[in-house]
């Protein structure tokens, strides 16, 4: 059996798995640095990637999308774009642009987001209610909204993504040498594909025409296979599930980078040998089990990263920190001195600070998965070549993470504005729910704005008594609040009675109950 490396031996990657009762957590470290962290609860799987024969439920011509309804709680979204100019199974091959095919292949598998396309047509000249559809979902469910849909199926390989409905044979962009490129295009022309499209993913450099000719076996066999569910199913149905995630890690991320694959599950690590067996057996030798008494990601600690990842503050070396804040819009990050006050020079202590913030932006962007507007305030830099500077650093620590993204140039003010492939919950949201307290807001109010508020319902309600007026008023409050009427708001609480006539009696209510409930009553 295999041994996990000692904590402090130096690993240039290294790829972790937990695997608990409740949920399997993969963690990649660079430098013993936790750069990327993966989550798969067992009763609630991803289902990117996944495969389903569906019927329209509702079609939208004015926002030319429809909904598709394939199993789920809430109808997929399926717009105009993302349907195939015919129907069924049958449908026409398109070429996509190439950068397009290559983010496909980019991505891992389960962001692996064909972008909307133009429509050939009018959604109501495609599709109609009760209509069925072969369908892939494209991105999770998020929020209030259903999970996307599109009918333009991409099935990954180890080597190669196979998208029926294309004519385009691509090259990842992450494969950069023009002979590769090449000589990789000219490997994959050389076997008999069937028809559609293929991307040769990163994993595909150097490899050749036996790699590629058994991951084309493997894909058209599972095409034919969706294809033949498709004819037999009713609607809706799954046709094809996406494996899970152990097996994606597998697939998409082990590579001959990765000095170590440490697993913590005997069962687990007995599926990965398997997985590695028949996708890369080659590196068989760096999956180990490990064995130590300490729990696997407090032993690497990675588990202390988790935890400041879902912390709104974060500490930069420096004494210099950054801010992560979500809103329904965006997310903004700022980044502030902090204790860094630097010695003479101003404006190279802010670089200084800035440069530092932007790995650890990056850092944070991928380890807690933030996608959608991204707004980073850094500070303000008076010199344009120190501008220029960060947002060189920013584009050049983006180029490693797998999700697609657009960054602006940075502003006289320090602002970049960036947008980020979102296509599944970001850790904040997987990990947590909205805080009880503060209903999600993050502040509640003081005792003394409860306070207030009591005075004024107890006028109100006594103003609007059409009896003789009551003498008692039981206040029924918060325990904190109660405290307060005690002390620092005994005077006030006094004029009031004071002023109407009454006499207030102050219960507190059971610790548990939210602390701006209160409940007013006359008597």
């Amino acid at each position: 059996m295999a041994r996990a490396r000692p904590r402090g031996a130096a690993v240039s990657k290294r790829i972790v798995v937990n695997a608990g009762p409740i949920e399997t957590r993969v963690a990649v470290q660079e430098g013993n640095l936790l750069t990327d962290l993966y989550l798969e609860r067992h009763r609630h799987r991803s289902i990117v990637g996944s495969v389903y024969k569906g019927t329209v439920t509702n079609v939208l011509p004015g926002m030319q999308a429809a909904f598709v309804d394939i199993g789920l709680a809430k109808d997929a979204f399926l717009y105009a774009g993302d349907y195939t100019a015919s129907r069924g199974v049958e449908a026409a091959p398109v070429a996509l642009p190439a950068d397009e095919a290559e983010d496909v292949a980019d991505a891992e598998v389960d962001e692996a987001e064909p972008p909307r396309r133009e429509a050939v047509a009018p959604i109501e000249q495609m599709l109609s209610r009760g209509q069925e559809v072969l369908v892939q979902v494209s991105k999770e469910s998020l929020g209030t909204k259903g999970a996307r849909a599109t009918s333009f199926i991409s099935l990954p390989g180890r080597y190669l993504v196979y998208m029926p409905q294309s004519q385009h044979v691509g090259v990842s962009r992450r494969i950069r040498d023009d002979r590769e490129r090449d000589r990789l295009r000219a490997a994959l022309r050389s076997l008999d594909l069937p028809p559609g499209g293929f991307i040769l993913r990163t994993n595909a450099e150097g490899k050749g025409e036996a790699e590629f000719a058994a991951d084309v076996e493997f894909l058209s066999r599972l095409w034919a296979q969706i294809q033949a569910r498709y004819a037999q199913a009713t609607s809706p149905s799954v046709l094809h599930e996406e494996a899970d995630l152990t097996f994606r890690v597998v697939r998409d991320l082990f590579s001959p980078e990765v000095d170590e694959f440490v697993v913590d599950s005997a069962e687990v690590h007995t599926k990965c040998l398997e997985y590695v067996r028949a996708l890369v057996p080659a590196l068989e030798d760096r999956v180990k089990l490990y064995s130590e008494r300490a729990p696997v990601f407090d032993h690497y600690g990675i588990e202390k990263d988790i935890e400041k990842a879902l912390r709104r503050r974060v500490w930069l070396k420096s004494g210099g920190y950054i801010v992560i804040d979500h809103t329904e819009a965006l997310v903004s990050i700022d980044v502030n001195t902090g204790k860094y006050v630097g010695k003479r020079d101003f404006e190279q202590t802010v670089l200084k600070i800035n440069m530092e913030a932007v790995g650890e932006v990056v850092r944070q962007i991928r380890l807690r998965d933030l996608g959608g507007i991204i707004i980073i305030d850094f500070i303000d830099m008076e010199v344009l070549e120190h501008r220029e500077q960060v947002y060189k650093a920013l584009t050049r620590a983006l180029a490693e993470d797998k999700a697609r993204t657009n960054v602006l140039e940075i502003s006289e003010l320090g602002l970049v504005e960036m947008t980020r492939k979102r296509v599944r919950q970001d850790l904040r949201a997987l990990l947590s729910v909205t805080c009880p307290t503060c209903r999600g807001n993050g502040v509640t109010k003081s005792n003394e704005t409860l306070a207030a508020e009591v005075y004024r319902v107890i006028q109100a309600k006594l103003a609007a008594e059409s009896e003789p007026a009551r003498h008692e008023v039981i206040a029924r409050v918060h325990p904190d609040l109660a405290v307060y009427f005690e002390g620092e708001g005994r005077e006030e609480l006094a004029r009031l009675e004071a002023a109407l006539d009454v006499k207030v009696i102050v219960q507190p209510v059971d610790k548990q109950e939210h602390r701006e409930d209160y409940d007013i009553r006359l008597r």
